[in-house]
């Protein structure tokens, strides 16, 4: 139907609105009032009752932690993400409308960037500026950094071979006039794609990094922790490790729709 959004653009929204939305939520209203308290007396309680996804092994309620995990994760995702977009697309931009030696020089520094993972960046940055949630966004930012530049700059080369930007390349128009007014909306979509789906890679990676200790300390509640914190007591409470696994794999899922949705509503072909 024409003018109708993408189911898959539905779904993933409808998905990335309800974390956003506990996220927020959980900043005024939990179900324990203290969360992160310990009470012992309390500990690997099964769900059901008052703790309706039960308890881990210091007594704490577990969907009281899962909700205030969502918003640091959520956090280092938005704001690494943001930053390796406005850097990589800058960096991408400035090597297609220079071309030559600089484009070869900046593409070949991205390739640098890619050799690093970004756990491997953030025990580095880690050692040197302390475990936190810091790190982790510096570490995501430079491994999309990267990521973004290959795509403005493969997309601005496609942009800039049209004839309506030759011809203005040919009256003189400055090179910074024609990437605002005609290479950004010339390559925003694929940008927006990009972003959804490195927001997924965010939030698995930020998981990963606080499993290892190098995200968000303690006591402030974390996803990856809470999965690092389960392993021990795999067999005797497995809803400890499924709470937060599914947590995670529900919002990469939401991001990954988002990303497929934005692909078909922005497909000319689609459009047609």
């Amino acid at each position: 139907m024409r003018g109708r959004a993408p189911p898959r653009l539905v779904a993933g929204g409808s998905i990335l609105a309800l974390f956003v939305s506990l996220a927020i939520l959980a900043q005024h209203w939990t179900p324990v009032a203290a969360p992160t308290r310990l009470r012992m007396a309390l500990r690997l309680r099964e769900p059901g009752g008052e703790a309706w996804l039960g308890t881990d092994a210091l007594g704490r309620d577990t969907l009281s932690l899962l909700m205030l995990g969502a918003g640091p994760t959520l956090r280092v995702a938005i704001f690494s993400v943001l930053i390796g977009t406005t850097l990589g697309t800058a960096v991408g931009l400035l090597a297609a409308l220079r071309g030559g030696r600089l484009d070869t020089a900046l593409m070949r520094l991205a390739d640098l960037l890619f050799a690093f993972p970004p756990v491997l960046s953030a025990l580095m940055l880690g050692a040197a500026l302390g475990a936190g949630p810091g790190s982790a966004i510096a570490a995501i930012a430079i491994f999309t950094l990267p990521v973004f530049a290959r795509v403005a700059r493969n997309g601005a080369r496609r942009v800039l071979a049209q004839d309506f930007v030759q011809a203005a390349r040919a009256l003189g128009v400055p090179p910074l006039r024609i990437a605002w007014a005609h290479v950004l909306p010339g390559i925003g979509g694929e940008v927006a794609v990009q972003v959804s789906i490195q927001m997924g890679l965010a939030v698995i990676t930020e998981a990963g990094l606080s499993f290892i200790g190098v995200g968000q300390p303690p006591p402030a509640p974390s996803w990856g922790r809470m999965l690092a914190d389960a392993q021990t007591y795999l067999g005797a409470a497995p809803w400890l490790l499924l709470a937060p696994g599914l947590a995670i794999a529900l919002l990469v899922l939401g991001f990954n729709l988002a990303g497929d949705g934005l692909r078909d509503a922005l497909d000319p072909r689609r459009a047609r």
